[in-house]
């Protein structure tokens, strides 16, 4: 699945355009390294987001085409939140 549908479809972030925007600016790490809107999420990876101030980590934990309000929070792990 793309990057930025599995950050809409996990909820981690509200839309895929924010998501493919935050990409493009090199918001989102995957593993360490900058990725773009297109990487393949497979389970395993880390996340890390800059949203603002805010800055997440995630593990995915499974790779999921939909997800409800209450099954998309066990498609990542928080590793840490600042």
């Amino acid at each position: 699945m793309r990057l930025d549908k599995y950050l809409k479809v996990s909820r981690l972030i509200k839309r895929r355009t924010i998501a493919n925007e935050a990409c493009d600016a090199g918001r989102v790490l995957v593993n360490g390294k900058p990725a773009r809107a297109s990487y393949e999420v497979k389970c395993g990876d880390i996340l890390e987001l800059q949203l603002g101030t805010r800055m997440l980590k995630a593990e995915v934990t499974a790779v999921s085409e939909h997800a409800n309000k209450d099954t998309a929070s066990g498609l990542y792990r928080m590793i840490e939140k600042a």
